[in-house]
C-alpha cells in the first residue's frame, strides 16, 4: 500500500503542503512583522522557501518522487518517461496541498494580516502569491512572464542533472539538500522581477485559498490586470525548454540510456567509471 498510486498522490499533496506551509508562513512573518521589530528579510524568505524545498522533497521522495511541482511532473513526462496518465493527478494533489497550506497559514496570520492589512489588498497579498515587481512599480508583465520561463528553466535543468544516475549526482541521500540549495539561488538571483513563484502549484494553490478567505483581487496585479495565468504558463514554458537543453547539453553525451524517469527526492545510484 506504502506504494500505490493512491500513496503516491498522498506523498505529492503532502510533501508540497509542507513546502507551502514554510513559505508563505515566512512571507506572512515578514510581511507582517512590525516595522520596529522585524522578524527576517529577503534572505530569511529565500532560505525558508529553500528549506521547505527540502523537508518536502524528503517528505515525499521515497513514495512519489517529490514533484511538487507542475513544471516539473510535465517535464518528466515530456523527457524522462513518466507516465503522462499521471500527469494530471499529480498536478491536482500538488495544488490541493499548496491549497491546504495557505488555508492553515491564512488561519494562523489571520490576526497579524488584519492588523496590518485589514482590507486585504496587494499589501499582503503577496504572502500567497506572486505579483510583478513583488507589488512595485516598473515590471511589465512580457517581462515577469520572461522572468517566470527563465527561473523555471533554470530549476529543471538543474533538477534533471541532479537526479540523473549517470551524471554524478549528490550521495548519501543529500539529493533534497542539494534541490533546496538550488531554489535558495534562485530566489536570491531571480526575485525581483516576478517573485520566482517558478511552480504553478505553489502559486495557484495559495491564490485561490486566499481568495475565498477575503482577497477579492488575487488573481490580478496591482494594476488590475488578470495575472493568476502567468505563474502557470511560464513555469510550464520554461521547464521544457529547460528540460530541452540539459537533454541537448547533456543528457546525450551520458554514458548510457538515462530514458527512465529518475525521482525528485530519492537517492540514485552514482555510476563510477562502468561499475553500474
Amino acid at each position: 500500500m506504502r506504494n500505490s498510486y493512491l500513496g503516491e498522490l498522498s506523498a505529492e499533496f503532502a510533501g508540497t503542503m509542507i513546502l507551502i506551509l514554510f513559505g508563505n508562513g515566512v512571507v506572512a512573518q515578514v510581511v507582517t512583522a512590525s516595522k520596529d521589530s522585524p522578524l527576517g528579510d529577503h534572505d530569511s524568505i529565500a532560505w525558508a522557501w529553500g528549506i521547505g524545498v527540502t523537508l518536502g522533497v524528503y517528505v515525499a521522495g521515497r513514495i512519489s518522487g517529490a514533484h511538487l511541482n507542475p513544471a516539473v511532473t510535465i517535464a518528466l513526462a515530456s523527457y524522462q518517461g513518466f507516465a503522462w496518465k499521471k500527469v494530471a493527478p499529480y498536478i491536482l494533489a500538488q495544488t490541493l496541498g499548496a491549497f491546504v497550506a495557505a488555508l492553515i497559514v491564512r488561519v494562523t496570520y489571520s490576526d497579524l494580516i488584519n492588523r496590518m492589512d485589514p482590507g486585504h489588498t496587494v499589501k499582503t497579498q503577496g504572502i500567497f502569491s506572486t505579483l510583478p515587481g513583488n507589488g512595485g512599480d516598473g515590471v511589465s508583465i512580457p517581462t515577469a512572464f520572461l522572468d517566470q520561463v527563465v527561473g523555471t528553466a533554470i530549476l529543471v535543468f538543474v533538477i534533471f542533472a541532479l537526479v540523473n544516475a549517470l551524471n554524478n549526482p549528490p550521495l548519501a541521500n543529500l539529493g533534497p539538500v542539494v534541490i533546496g540549495l538550488l531554489v535558495v539561488a534562485i530566489g536570491m538571483a531571480w526575485g525581483a522581477n516576478a517573485g520566482y513563484a517558478i511552480n504553478p502549484a505553489r502559486d495557484f494553490g495559495p491564490r485561490l485559498a486566499s481568495f475565498i478567505t477575503g482577497y477579492g483581487t488575487a488573481f490580478l496585479d496591482q494594476n488590475g490586470n488578470q495575472y493568476w495565468w502567468l505563474p502557470i504558463v511560464a513555469p510550464i514554458i520554461g521547464g521544457l525548454i529547460g528540460g530541452a537543453f540539459f537533454k541537448i547539453l547533456v543528457g546525450r553525451y551520458l554514458l548510457a540510456d538515462d530514458s527512465e524517469p529518475q525521482p525528485v527526492g530519492r537517492e540514485v545510484p552514482q555510476s563510477h567509471g562502468g561499475e553500474n
